[in-house]
């Protein structure tokens, strides 16, 4: 019998994972969100059930983290550690179109939507999001909460830092790192190493000022 999922934040990441459960069959319980206007609302046809604190109740589900930004995910994580909930309470959602190699390996609680490729030995962390057609080739290394949002591709042996962002079209040269919590503009090209915690954008990509 197949778990079903209860998600956590009721945002547009949540209407499209729910969109790849009913394609793939994935039972979903419900929604958690904090924002009260919400409660008892329906999102992507599915109901908010009250805040993120009534996870207790529900203990035989699975839950997903769908909140659009890493840092955002990473905090959720944390508070439902204070709630008791552990690494391997969290499911996986990986859209139908999307084939993962026996050589690579997808964290709990990561999302991959449509489209999506991943060719050899890649690793992605927990909580990670992948849009779609996200290209991941050979020794790509995502760290937890990494979000890579429509079309970006990295080439090989590329390391993305935890909550790293990565906007849409965007490319990474190989061998080139994404440091932790930073930010890498749309549509831009990362042809050096990007520091941590900094924003780069253009082509090539280079250090913004905010």
């Amino acid at each position: 019998m197949t778990v079903p999922l209860l998600l956590v934040a009721a945002g547009g990441l949540a209407r499209e994972v729910l969109s790849v459960c009913a394609a793939i069959g994935r039972p979903v319980q419900g929604v958690l969100d904090d924002d009260p206007v919400k409660a008892g609302a329906e999102v992507g046809g599915t109901r908010v059930l009250g805040p993120i604190d009534h996870v207790e109740r529900y203990p035989d589900t699975e839950l997903l983290l769908c909140a659009g930004k890493g840092s955002v995910r990473r905090d959720l994580a944390v508070r439902l550690e204070g709630l008791g909930v552990t690494d391997d309470r969290y499911g996986t959602v990986v859209d139908e179109s999307v084939h993962v190699p026996s050589t690579c390996r997808v964290g709990q609680g990561t999302i991959l939507l449509r489209g999506v490729v991943l060719t050899t030995d890649v690793r992605v962390g927990r909580h990670v999001v992948c849009m779609p057609h996200v290209t991941l080739t050979h020794d790509d290394d995502l760290a937890d909460f990494v979000t890579l949002t429509a079309g970006v591709s990295l080439g090989g042996g590329v390391v993305v830092g935890e909550a790293a962002y990565i906007g849409m079209n965007a490319s990474v040269r190989e061998g080139r790192t994404v440091g932790a919590g930073s930010v890498l503009g749309m549509g831009a090209a990362l042809v050096t190493d990007q520091p941590p915690g900094t924003t780069y954008a253009g082509v090539p990509a280079r250090p913004i000022k905010e």
